[in-house]
Protein backbone atom coordinates (compact mmCIF):
# COMPACT_ATOMS: atom_id res chain seq x y z
CA UNK A 1 0.00 0.00 0.00
CA UNK A 2 2.93 2.51 0.89
CA UNK A 3 3.61 2.09 -3.16
CA UNK A 4 0.57 2.41 -4.27
CA UNK A 5 0.73 5.73 -1.32
CA UNK A 6 3.74 7.11 -2.92
CA UNK A 7 2.29 6.77 -6.74
CA UNK A 8 -1.12 8.49 -6.12
CA UNK A 9 0.65 11.39 -4.01
CA UNK A 10 3.41 11.73 -6.81
CA UNK A 11 1.03 11.80 -9.72
CA UNK A 12 -1.31 14.85 -7.66
CA UNK A 13 2.00 16.72 -7.19
CA UNK A 14 1.82 16.69 -10.77
CA UNK A 15 -1.48 17.75 -11.91
CA UNK A 16 -3.11 21.39 -12.31
CA UNK A 17 -3.56 23.13 -8.73
CA UNK A 18 -6.37 24.61 -9.58
CA UNK A 19 -8.29 21.52 -10.42
CA UNK A 20 -6.97 19.48 -7.03
CA UNK A 21 -10.62 18.96 -5.77
CA UNK A 22 -11.71 17.25 -8.93
CA UNK A 23 -8.20 15.41 -9.35
CA UNK A 24 -8.33 13.99 -5.77
CA UNK A 25 -12.11 13.05 -6.66
CA UNK A 26 -10.95 10.94 -9.21
CA UNK A 27 -8.21 9.38 -7.76
CA UNK A 28 -10.02 8.53 -5.04
CA UNK A 29 -12.15 6.53 -7.42
CA UNK A 30 -9.59 4.73 -8.78
CA UNK A 31 -7.84 3.44 -5.67
CA UNK A 32 -10.65 4.05 -2.82
CA UNK A 33 -8.74 1.55 -0.44
CA UNK A 34 -6.53 4.98 0.12
CA UNK A 35 -9.12 7.32 0.44
CA UNK A 36 -8.30 8.05 4.26
CA UNK A 37 -4.95 8.52 3.43
CA UNK A 38 -5.15 10.63 0.43
CA UNK A 39 -7.65 12.99 2.04
CA UNK A 40 -4.98 13.39 5.05
CA UNK A 41 -1.82 13.88 3.29
CA UNK A 42 -3.40 15.75 -0.02
CA UNK A 43 -3.99 19.85 0.60
CA UNK A 44 -6.92 21.05 -0.72
CA UNK A 45 -8.57 24.68 -1.04
CA UNK A 46 -10.02 25.56 2.50
CA UNK A 47 -14.12 25.66 2.37
CA UNK A 48 -16.19 27.75 4.90
CA UNK A 49 -18.95 26.64 6.91
CA UNK A 50 -21.79 29.00 9.65
CA UNK A 51 -21.76 28.43 13.27
CA UNK A 52 -25.29 29.01 14.14
CA UNK A 53 -24.74 29.14 17.25
CA UNK A 54 -22.26 31.24 17.77
CA UNK A 55 -22.89 33.16 14.43
CA UNK A 56 -20.11 33.39 12.67
CA UNK A 57 -18.01 31.49 9.90
CA UNK A 58 -15.38 28.37 10.28
CA UNK A 59 -12.84 26.63 8.01
CA UNK A 60 -13.52 23.12 7.31
CA UNK A 61 -10.61 20.55 7.09
CA UNK A 62 -9.54 17.26 7.86
CA UNK A 63 -8.33 18.48 11.14
CA UNK A 64 -11.62 19.28 12.63
CA UNK A 65 -13.47 16.61 11.02
CA UNK A 66 -14.73 13.51 12.51
CA UNK A 67 -16.73 11.24 9.88
CA UNK A 68 -19.09 13.11 8.19
CA UNK A 69 -18.97 15.85 10.90
CA UNK A 70 -17.26 19.24 11.52
CA UNK A 71 -16.07 20.74 14.23
CA UNK A 72 -17.04 24.69 15.11
CA UNK A 73 -13.66 26.32 16.48
CA UNK A 74 -16.40 28.89 18.37
CA UNK A 75 -19.28 26.80 19.93
CA UNK A 76 -16.71 23.30 19.96
CA UNK A 77 -19.90 21.61 18.31
CA UNK A 78 -20.11 19.70 15.51
CA UNK A 79 -22.43 19.65 12.57
CA UNK A 80 -24.06 17.69 11.91
CA UNK A 81 -24.12 16.32 15.89
CA UNK A 82 -21.85 14.25 17.14
CA UNK A 83 -22.00 12.89 20.43
CA UNK A 84 -18.82 11.56 20.77
CA UNK A 85 -16.42 13.18 18.60
CA UNK A 86 -13.36 14.34 19.38
CA UNK A 87 -12.65 17.24 21.25
CA UNK A 88 -9.33 18.72 23.19
CA UNK A 89 -8.53 18.40 26.87
CA UNK A 90 -10.35 21.38 28.46
CA UNK A 91 -6.45 23.27 29.40
CA UNK A 92 -6.01 22.70 25.69
CA UNK A 93 -9.37 24.25 24.48
CA UNK A 94 -8.86 27.30 26.42
CA UNK A 95 -5.71 27.82 24.62
CA UNK A 96 -7.64 26.98 21.17
CA UNK A 97 -10.20 29.80 22.47
CA UNK A 98 -7.62 31.98 22.85
CA UNK A 99 -5.66 30.88 20.02
CA UNK A 100 -8.86 32.06 17.30
CA UNK A 101 -9.19 35.21 19.23
CA UNK A 102 -5.04 36.22 18.05
CA UNK A 103 -5.14 34.78 15.26
CA UNK A 104 -8.67 36.27 14.37
CA UNK A 105 -6.63 39.87 14.84
CA UNK A 106 -3.71 39.11 12.28
CA UNK A 107 -6.10 38.20 9.65
CA UNK A 108 -7.86 41.37 10.03
CA UNK A 109 -4.81 42.76 9.94
CA UNK A 110 -2.93 41.42 7.02
CA UNK A 111 -5.55 40.30 5.10
CA UNK A 112 -8.14 42.87 5.59
CA UNK A 113 -10.70 40.20 5.64
CA UNK A 114 -11.44 36.28 4.77
CA UNK A 115 -12.13 33.61 7.42
CA UNK A 116 -9.83 32.54 9.80
CA UNK A 117 -9.79 29.02 12.05
CA UNK A 118 -7.36 27.43 14.91
CA UNK A 119 -7.86 23.46 15.75
CA UNK A 120 -6.10 22.25 18.46
CA UNK A 121 -5.68 18.28 19.68
CA UNK A 122 -3.50 16.65 22.35
CA UNK A 123 -0.29 14.74 21.89
CA UNK A 124 1.97 12.15 24.00
CA UNK A 125 4.40 14.67 24.65
CA UNK A 126 2.64 18.24 24.01
CA UNK A 127 0.04 19.13 21.76
CA UNK A 128 -0.72 19.97 17.84
CA UNK A 129 -3.23 22.86 16.17
CA UNK A 130 -3.64 23.69 12.68
CA UNK A 131 -4.01 27.68 11.72
CA UNK A 132 -6.51 28.02 8.65
CA UNK A 133 -6.68 31.26 6.66
CA UNK A 134 -8.99 32.03 3.62
CA UNK A 135 -9.52 34.94 1.95
CA UNK A 136 -11.31 35.42 -1.29
CA UNK A 137 -11.13 38.47 -3.58
CA UNK A 138 -13.63 39.21 -6.53
CA UNK A 139 -12.70 42.45 -8.53
CA UNK A 140 -15.33 41.20 -11.49
CA UNK A 141 -17.95 42.68 -9.72
CA UNK A 142 -16.27 46.31 -9.67
CA UNK A 143 -15.83 46.38 -12.91
CA UNK A 144 -12.25 44.50 -12.80
CA UNK A 145 -11.63 41.38 -14.33
CA UNK A 146 -9.74 39.72 -11.93
CA UNK A 147 -10.90 37.04 -8.96
CA UNK A 148 -8.31 35.53 -6.53
CA UNK A 149 -8.08 33.24 -3.54
CA UNK A 150 -5.36 32.55 -1.06
CA UNK A 151 -5.57 29.02 1.04
CA UNK A 152 -3.02 29.34 4.13
CA UNK A 153 -2.92 26.14 6.22
CA UNK A 154 -0.24 25.96 9.32
CA UNK A 155 0.12 22.46 11.13
CA UNK A 156 2.14 22.73 13.96
CA UNK A 157 3.79 20.68 16.40
CA UNK A 158 4.51 21.61 20.16
CA UNK A 159 6.97 19.46 22.29
CA UNK A 160 6.35 20.66 25.28
CA UNK A 161 9.29 20.84 28.26
CA UNK A 162 7.51 23.25 31.02
CA UNK A 163 9.63 26.14 30.45
CA UNK A 164 10.70 25.94 26.87
CA UNK A 165 8.85 24.09 23.89
CA UNK A 166 10.20 22.47 20.23
CA UNK A 167 8.08 23.65 17.83
CA UNK A 168 7.82 22.45 14.68
CA UNK A 169 6.02 24.01 11.55
CA UNK A 170 4.58 22.55 8.55
CA UNK A 171 2.98 25.89 6.25
CA UNK A 172 1.27 25.20 2.73
CA UNK A 173 -0.20 27.99 0.79
CA UNK A 174 -2.41 27.73 -2.37
CA UNK A 175 -3.18 30.74 -4.78
CA UNK A 176 -5.41 30.84 -7.73
CA UNK A 177 -5.75 34.13 -9.72
CA UNK A 178 -8.06 34.52 -12.29
CA UNK A 179 -8.72 36.97 -14.92
CA UNK A 180 -10.56 37.35 -18.15
CA UNK A 181 -11.00 40.19 -21.19
CA UNK A 182 -11.22 40.66 -24.15
CA UNK A 183 -7.88 41.37 -25.27
CA UNK A 184 -6.15 38.67 -23.22
CA UNK A 185 -8.86 36.29 -23.28
CA UNK A 186 -9.32 33.57 -19.73
CA UNK A 187 -5.99 33.81 -18.29
CA UNK A 188 -5.26 31.78 -14.84
CA UNK A 189 -2.30 31.31 -12.67
CA UNK A 190 -2.34 28.93 -9.53
CA UNK A 191 0.15 26.80 -7.74
CA UNK A 192 0.95 26.12 -4.05
CA UNK A 193 3.93 26.37 -1.99
CA UNK A 194 5.17 23.82 1.19
CA UNK A 195 7.59 24.92 3.67
CA UNK A 196 8.66 23.50 7.28
CA UNK A 197 10.90 25.32 9.97
CA UNK A 198 11.72 24.00 13.60
CA UNK A 199 12.57 26.90 16.88
CA UNK A 200 12.64 26.12 20.05
CA UNK A 201 11.23 29.02 22.59
CA UNK A 202 10.92 29.93 26.03
CA UNK A 203 7.66 29.40 27.47
CA UNK A 204 6.25 31.60 30.49
CA UNK A 205 4.31 34.28 31.39
CA UNK A 206 5.82 36.94 28.61
CA UNK A 207 5.89 33.79 25.74
CA UNK A 208 2.99 31.70 25.77
CA UNK A 209 2.58 29.18 23.50
CA UNK A 210 0.23 31.19 21.26
CA UNK A 211 2.49 34.18 21.05
CA UNK A 212 5.24 31.72 20.02
CA UNK A 213 3.10 30.27 17.36
CA UNK A 214 2.40 33.55 16.02
CA UNK A 215 5.73 34.51 15.38
CA UNK A 216 6.77 31.54 13.71
CA UNK A 217 3.55 31.74 11.45
CA UNK A 218 3.92 35.49 10.76
CA UNK A 219 7.37 34.89 9.71
CA UNK A 220 6.50 31.70 7.21
CA UNK A 221 3.36 33.45 5.78
CA UNK A 222 6.05 36.42 4.90
CA UNK A 223 8.31 34.28 3.59
CA UNK A 224 5.79 32.57 1.39
CA UNK A 225 4.52 35.55 0.15
CA UNK A 226 8.25 36.97 -0.82
CA UNK A 227 8.56 33.26 -2.49
CA UNK A 228 5.37 33.32 -4.72
CA UNK A 229 6.14 36.85 -5.78
CA UNK A 230 9.32 35.85 -6.71
CA UNK A 231 8.94 32.91 -8.75
CA UNK A 232 5.04 32.71 -9.77
CA UNK A 233 4.69 36.45 -11.08
CA UNK A 234 8.91 37.20 -11.27
CA UNK A 235 9.27 34.03 -13.20
CA UNK A 236 6.05 34.02 -15.52
CA UNK A 237 6.98 37.76 -16.58
CA UNK A 238 9.98 37.10 -17.32
CA UNK A 239 8.88 34.14 -19.60
CA UNK A 240 6.21 36.03 -21.33
CA UNK A 241 8.42 38.91 -22.04
CA UNK A 242 11.17 36.49 -24.28
CA UNK A 243 8.12 34.81 -25.43
CA UNK A 244 6.15 37.90 -26.68
CA UNK A 245 7.82 41.78 -26.40
CA UNK A 246 5.56 44.33 -25.74
CA UNK A 247 7.04 46.59 -28.34
CA UNK A 248 8.17 45.98 -32.18
CA UNK A 249 11.42 44.30 -32.98
CA UNK A 250 12.37 47.58 -34.90
CA UNK A 251 11.78 50.10 -32.32
CA UNK A 252 13.99 47.79 -29.85
CA UNK A 253 17.11 47.65 -32.65
CA UNK A 254 16.53 51.84 -32.36
CA UNK A 255 16.78 51.89 -28.87
CA UNK A 256 19.58 49.29 -28.47
CA UNK A 257 21.33 51.33 -31.20
CA UNK A 258 20.15 54.74 -29.39
CA UNK A 259 21.95 53.07 -26.23
CA UNK A 260 25.23 51.95 -27.97
CA UNK A 261 25.48 55.46 -29.96
CA UNK A 262 25.23 57.35 -26.41
CA UNK A 263 28.03 54.52 -24.89
CA UNK A 264 30.32 55.39 -27.39
CA UNK A 265 30.27 59.17 -27.07
CA UNK A 266 30.37 59.22 -23.13
CA UNK A 267 33.45 56.87 -23.59
CA UNK A 268 34.94 58.96 -26.19
CA UNK A 269 34.45 62.57 -23.97
CA UNK A 270 36.33 60.37 -21.05
CA UNK A 271 39.32 60.00 -23.75
CA UNK A 272 39.43 63.38 -24.79
CA UNK A 273 39.79 64.69 -21.05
Amino acid sequence: MADELDCALDLMRRMPPSMIEDNLAGLIDLVPHLTEHLLSAVDQPLKIAHDSASKRDYLLCDYNRDGDSYRSPWSNRYDPPLDDGAVPSAQLRSLEVHANEVFDIYRDLYFEGGVSSVYCWDLDTGFAAVILIKKTQDQSKKGQPMKGTWDSIHVIEVDDNRKSAHYKLTSTVMLTIETSTDSAGNVSLSGSLTRQAEQDFPVDQNNPHVSNIGRMVEDMELKLRTTLETIYFGKTKDIVNDLRQMVSVGLLRQRQNMQKQIGQQMTAGRAVQ
